[in-house]
């Protein structure tokens, strides 16, 4: 590894991924003002992301007041205290521009919505156990055009 990429390699946030465009996030930016220092919430829809290592930015626009307001953020500055995904949506594309021109429930993307599987012990296969749909050489039912193989020719 070259010197570069070693300095670079320290800089960079390890709890800075885990979200896309299309995302609602909200960001703790730290804020300094005179002497006193605080934490100022940017929440929003992430419309690009950008770069790569160090140099890596994510822009996040929201409406305040009837205006679109967009910022741009450093991924690993270290005046970001942290991102917090509020919820994730389904986009096609990487970036967002279009949302600019477009105002209310135009503006509303399809949320994503995550599975949730409960944490339960395998099934058994085997001569003793239940058949079921979920048993290896079972086909699928519903109308699909997936039959069970028969040895009748077609």
């Amino acid at each position: 590894m070259d010197a570069i990429r070693l300095v670079e390699a320290a800089q960079l946030k390890k709890d800075r991924q885990g979200f896309a465009p299309g995302d609602t996030v909200r960001v703790h930016v730290k804020v300094v003002e005179g002497e006193k220092e605080r934490t100022q919430v940017f929440e929003g829809i992430v419309i690009r992301k950008r770069g790569e290592g160090v140099r890596a930015s994510f822009t996040v626009r929201r409406i305040s007041y009837g205006v679109g307001v967009e910022r741009t953020f450093p991924l690993h500055s270290p005046r970001i205290e942290k991102i917090d995904v509020i919820r994730t949506a389904r986009v096609r594309r990487s970036k967002l521009y279009y949302l600019r021109g477009l105002a209310g429930k135009a503006a509303r993307l399809k949320e994503k919505r995550a599975v949730i599987i409960p944490a339960t012990e395998e099934p058994e296969y085997g001569p003793g156990a239940p058949a079921s749909d979920a048993s290896p050489g079972s086909t699928r039912r519903g109308g699909g055009r997936w039959r069970a193989r028969s040895s009748r020719p077609r």
